[in-house]
């Protein structure tokens, strides 16, 4: 079984509620189809009833098996409105505001994770990334304990050309621009607990920069050093290694004589890049010319899950990404014995 097939696996074992807030686009709604199908979540399509449905029958599917909320013309519209005004009315929003405001889908959906009425919410395939993370951030906020939320890409590599099969996790690839030594760190501990959540195995964290083990002086390098210090103080048993250039975090052979004794042994599984520009770089080349699956971007360090689809998005990414949303949700749901270190 390939890392994707346990995490949809894991996803059928446990099948959360995740809401869709963009159900009137069609690649939506097809992978909402096949993975109600599939039963990996129970799904919530937000849009004009008379859209979402006749795009569900276009698939084949009966409308009665997905739920479909239009925020116009549902009896939650008056109490997800009174939610909104007491989150925001300290900037200004009033009652009348507020009621306009619930209407647009991603504050819809996000305010079904909020109240409880879904795990999880995913959009993206219309919406911008800006959009999309501002609803989350706002309206479902950040996790007891969590100082920042960042995002990852889930990076499956499962071709026969690839010289590792497996899941890894990129980090931060869409959101904190330039962390500092604390940034990063907390980036690195979420990313490890997200790895963990959902492929079940055991961390290997590379904290990576242009240097190994002091190989050369910067202070970009001395950032990633002070970042490494604070992840293994935070989490000591978490295996954790850095200042590491990527060959050395991926490559055992080159691991033993550019860092002999490192805790993770050249089989580094998160890889922590010291900015956006170079992960998003990075996992850009990973899919365009490595040929990996890129699941995301995916964001941690929420009260709840709440995912991010790129508007290029194919129907398999969004059918990859419920699954991923699903076992994220159930993973927190299982209250996994892992700890949650925080800075």
């Amino acid at each position: 079984m390939s890392a994707l097939d346990g995490i949809i696996a894991a996803a059928r074992a446990a099948p959360q509620r995740i809401v869709l807030a963009e159900g009137e686009d069609p690649r939506i709604v097809e992978g909402a189809v096949r993975a109600s199908r599939d039963g990996i979540a129970r799904i919530t399509l937000i849009g004009n009833t008379g859209r979402v449905e006749g795009l569900l029958r276009d698939h084949g599917a009966d409308p009665a098996n997905l739920a479909v909320i239009d925020p116009a013309n549902t009896p939650l519209r008056g109490g997800f409105a009174a939610e909104y005004h007491v989150l925001r009315r300290h900037k200004g929003v009033e009652m009348e505001a507020a009621r306009e405001a619930v209407l647009d889908p991603l504050v819809f959906a996000a305010l079904m994770v909020r109240l409880g009425h879904a795990e999880g919410t995913i959009a993206g395939a219309v919406a911008t990334t800006a959009e999309t993370v501002r609803a989350a951030l706002q309206i479902i906020g950040g996790a007891p304990g969590s100082a920042l939320v960042s995002s990852f890409f889930l990076m499956m590599l499962d071709a026969p050309h690839h010289p590792k099969q497996g899941a890894l996790v990129f980090a931060d690839c869409g959101l904190v621009v330039e962390p500092d030594a604390a940034e990063l760190a907390g980036i690195a501990l979420a990313s490890a607990r997200s790895f963990a959540d959902l492929t079940g195995m055991v961390p290997k964290v590379a904290m990576l920069t242009f240097s190994t083990h002091g190989s050369a002086r910067h202070q970009r390098v001395t950032k990633v050093i002070e970042a490494t210090s604070l992840a293994r103080a935070a989490w000591p048993d978490l295996l954790i290694d850095g200042d590491l250039q990527f060959d050395a975090a991926f490559v055992p052979a080159i691991n033993v004589a550019k860092a002999p004794g490192s805790p993770i042994a050249g089989d580094a599984n998160v890889f922590v890049f010291p900015s956006l520009e170079a992960a998003n770089i990075a996992y850009k080349i990973a899919q365009r010319i490595g040929g990996a699956k890129a699941i995301g971007p995916i964001l941690q360090g929420l009260a709840h899950p709440a995912n991010d689809l790129s508007r290029g998005c194919s129907t398999e990414d969004v059918y990859h990404l419920i699954a991923v949303t699903s076992a994220q949700a159930a993973a927190r749901a299982a209250a996994r014995s892992l700890p949650n270190p925080s800075l």
